[in-house]
């Protein structure tokens, strides 16, 4: 199931066009964005970085100083021309940290409320397209109360889709949530990447999820953009600061190819390259794209090829590059597998015995099992 962009443009040429100027006493935001109009987009930095001043201002939540916001072709603010569509006109849905479902109402009605946002003549999102895709049919009858944190927030993300918008925003829609609630409501996120033909725009802090969820990342630091491009090639750049953390991630892509149903074992080959990994996955049809995140902790370093191990990855790769990571005795390496981008955390020890330099070719291992798809 897919669900479309209502009216929207339905070319590769859509865009969103987003300049904000806000000044504040203590903070301002400065930013100049061009961006997909298709797929998950994220807005990545640390606390206080402007992240959801940008979203906000994407709301009209907050009148910039000076702004322009074009999404896919349509004008929703033009400080020079006049043009500044107030919150209620702008067909957008907004997740927030906190679901905030009206506590007196059933699920169902919480969804309903939703769509009588828009005239019945403008929907494009059905209540059960909705409820099927966050796997919340079975609470339709509870009250809020009753639910867990990650079921309230998927009711919220629900009630948000059923507005028809034609642009998702989401607020670090998992910061409130602990582990385990976190990964309850992730699979339904990559969902929502995955059959969701609405653009989305989502803040967080956590390389992880954007990792798994977003296909473009912008990221930001003191009101300004310090990175703006494909998620691949902008996670694993060391001169940003999310890359040297001990949660620094990349992103694969590559297409299921085999799978083995005795151990549970899904093969993906990566583009233009024999190469392949392996990681416990479910069953996918053969040539199916496949999304792969790959912890830069979680890969090791060789300087010849080990098959006797248990380690069921090892990919060919060169050396570009081997920066500081943000301990001492830690560096980070960034590895090149035919075009497929990796970072590797290792200690400085290893690095200085494997006397690791940009051009150099050695293996990267990678356990099966600790693979995301």
């Amino acid at each position: 199931m897919t669900l479309p962009i209502p009216n929207a443009v339905t070319t590769a040429d859509a865009r969103i066009e987003a300049r904000f100027v806000v000044r504040h006493a203590d903070f301002s935001l400065d930013v100049d964005l061009n961006l997909p109009g298709r797929g998950v987009t994220g807005l990545f930095g640390h606390s206080g970085s402007g992240k959801t001043t940008c979203l906000r201002c994407m709301a009209g939540l907050v009148t910039p100083d000076s702004g322009y916001l074009c999404v896919n072709g349509e004008v929703w603010l033009d400080s020079d021309a006049g043009i500044s569509l107030p919150t209620h006109k702008r067909p957008l849905g907004y997740v927030f940290q906190e679901p905030s479902l009206f506590p007196h109402l059933s699920v169902l009605r919480n969804l309903q409320f939703g769509q009588k946002r828009v005239p019945a003549s403008a929907h494009r999102v059905q209540l059960e397209q909705a409820t099927e895709l966050l796997g919340i049919d079975h609470l339709l009858a509870r009250m809020p109360a009753s639910l867990s944190g990650g079921e309230r927030q998927r009711v919220g993300i629900a009630r948000a889709l059923l507005t028809s918008p034609r642009l998702l925003l989401m607020d670090e829609p998992l910061a409130a949530l602990d582990l385990k609630r976190k990964r309850e409501i992730l699979p339904y996120l990559e969902r929502l990447h995955d059959e969701l033909d609405i653009p989305v725009i989502y803040v967080s802090h956590s390389p992880e999820e954007m990792a798994r969820l977003a296909d473009h990342l912008v990221v930001l630091d003191a009101g300004k953009v310090i990175a703006n491009g494909p998620i691949a090639d902008t996670l694993s750049r060391l001169d940003l600061p999310a890359a040297r953390t001990d949660e620094a991630s990349v992103v694969v892509a590559g297409k299921a190819s085999d799978f083995d149903a005795a151990y549970g074992l899904l093969t993906v080959q990566l583009p233009a390259t024999t190469s392949t990994l392996r990681l416990v996955h479910g069953a996918i049809p053969v040539g199916q794209s496949v999304r792969v995140a790959v912890k830069a902790r979680d890969v090791s370093l060789s300087t010849g090829e080990q098959d006797d191990g248990s380690i069921l990855n090892r990919l060919p790769v060169s050396v570009l590059e081997v920066a500081a990571a943000d301990h001492p005795n830690h560096v980070m390496v960034r590895l090149d597998a035919d075009g497929t981008l990796l970072l590797a955390r290792i200690t400085r020890y290893s690095s200085d015995r494997l006397a690791l330099v940009p051009g150099m070719r050695v293996w990267a291992q990678i356990k099966a099992a600790s693979l995301l798809a």
